[in-house]
């Protein structure tokens, strides 16, 4: 048996446009019937906060092979990235200088990379010049779009490439707020 930590899971592919429904409350029962423990959710979108003497990779390994079939998912479309608390520290440490600091004026995201890195990602973005910036980071693709110019964004047409099934998109506030739940965490646990 390994040493207990504690890992945010990111769920691509549910609760997402009405498909692969998943509520928060089964989610957790069913991570907990996997041995998984201190399980907590944060809002619908994939987001769990979990203890485990598995290795990140088991972790990943157990719910993606598992979680299509006890909820009638389309595995196409699920995958499961498990992150530690100093993984997802250096994602918001390693940020673009002001990235995130205005969120009256831009709509941020941290698009979280599953099995590529961003030099294969970016060429996939097609940023509009005044409207869309991108930038790259270790595990994760820095997206910014100017909110009164939103609906000119050309950034969705990401979604097009095969490459987009191995992403998984959190808007910064999720972020910072995942990341302040597992320093909570972490306070508790006295690491």
């Amino acid at each position: 048996m390994g040493e207990v930590k504690t890992f945010l899971i990111l769920l691509r592919g549910i609760n997402v446009g009405g498909k692969n429904k998943v509520p928060m409350a089964d989610l957790r029962n069913f991570l907990e019937g996997l041995g998984f423990l201190d399980v907590s959710t944060y809002i619908a979108s994939g987001n769990v906060v979990l203890t485990s003497d598995l290795k990140a990779d088991q972790v990943a390994d157990r719910i993606e092979a598992t979680l299509p079939g006890a909820f009638k998912l389309d595995s196409e479309l699920i995958k499961v990235l498990v992150l530690t608390r100093d993984q997802l520290q250096a994602v918001v440490d390693d940020r673009p200088k002001g990235f995130g600091d205005q969120p009256d004026k831009y709509h941020s995201d941290a698009i979280f990379l599953m099995g590529i890195k961003s030099a294969e990602a970016m060429p996939i973005f097609n940023p509009r010049e005044g409207v869309d910036r991108v930038w790259p980071g270790n595990g994760v693709v820095y997206s910014e779009r100017l909110s009164a110019q939103r609906t000119k964004s050309r950034l969705s047409s990401m979604m097009a490439s095969p490459l987009y099934k191995s992403m998984t998109v959190r808007n910064w506030n999720t972020t910072v707020k995942l990341l302040e739940m597992l320093n909570a965490r972490g306070a508790q646990e006295g690491n």
